[in-house]
């Protein structure tokens, strides 16, 4: 159901079962996928892909990036199925500099006020809590939970099911399965009960604690790392945190010495 007072281009492409709220404008070059419900008041413009099944709430806008270089050059912004995007969320397309895409994957939650910045990568089942802006180029992997009033600088990485403490500002790459706060984030140790929910083997999360000891145990941690003996290394989840903190990064590592 599509009100009446709705705005919806002609060369928009939104699939019948649609629902679109009271005074909602959408753009010529959108899609959106079956059972999106958009409730009222939403802004939607610019080449964007919205799958099926999402819940888009009042006042949202997803409109050009907020950055001085962009020129209305053509970019995108790809946001996959059933998300919850809560009120005024702002999200913006990608830019020619960061790739020219922005995109979101499934089963998110951005709470009220949260903004995604041009050129973002967010993963699936990612939580960003209320009045959180990612900055640009940032990416979020799988399950990342960031509390409230936290802002995320741009091209920060934080990896798969880490969690950020409410009103933390993120400086520093954050590793898989890490905890991390602070003005300036600091590490303050691993998602253990994150883990364990996730139903990971207990020797496995045994031996990321043990893992976790010896590569932060001086500030050298590429050196530590490269002491782990093989039975670390074997660990999957070792094997994940290793791989982010020696792949190439825009960002300094968020270690305890932070």
């Amino acid at each position: 159901m599509i009100d009446k007072t709705a705005i919806i281009n002609k060369n928009a492409k939104v699939h019948s079962s649609v629902k679109i709220g009271p005074y909602t404008f959408i753009g010529p070059n959108v899609e959106i996928g079956e059972n999106t419900e958009i409730q009222s008041h939403v802004s939607i413009t610019g080449n964007i892909k919205i799958g099926k099944g999402n819940k888009i709430y009042p006042f949202v806008s997803i409109n050009d990036p907020q950055d001085l270089k962009y020129n209305g050059e053509e970019t995108s912004l790809v946001i996959g199925d059933h998300n919850k995007i809560r009120e005024y969320v702002t999200i913006n397309p990608g830019t020619i500099g960061g790739g020219g895409k922005t995109v979101i994957g499934n089963n998110c939650l951005f709470m009220i006020s949260s903004h995604i910045a041009h050129d973002c990568q967010v993963g699936n089942n990612v939580i960003i809590a209320n009045n959180v802006p990612l900055g640009g180029h940032a990416v979020i992997e799988d399950n990342v939970v960031i509390g409230g009033n936290s802002a995320v600088q741009q091209f920060t990485r934080i990896g798969k099911m880490a969690m950020i403490g409410g009103m933390t500002g993120v400086l520093h790459d954050v590793i898989p399965y890490g905890l991390s706060t602070g003005n300036r984030n600091s590490l303050q140790g691993l998602n253990l009960i994150g883990l364990r929910r996730a139903k990971f083997e207990n020797k496995d999360i045994l031996g990321l604690s043990e893992a976790y000891k010896e590569i932060f145990a001086s500030k050298n941690i590429n050196e530590n790392i490269s002491k782990l003996n093989g039975s670390f290394k074997e660990n999957p989840l070792v094997k994940e945190v290793i791989e982010f903190i020696t792949k190439d990064k825009k960002r300094s590592i968020c270690t305890p010495f932070s």
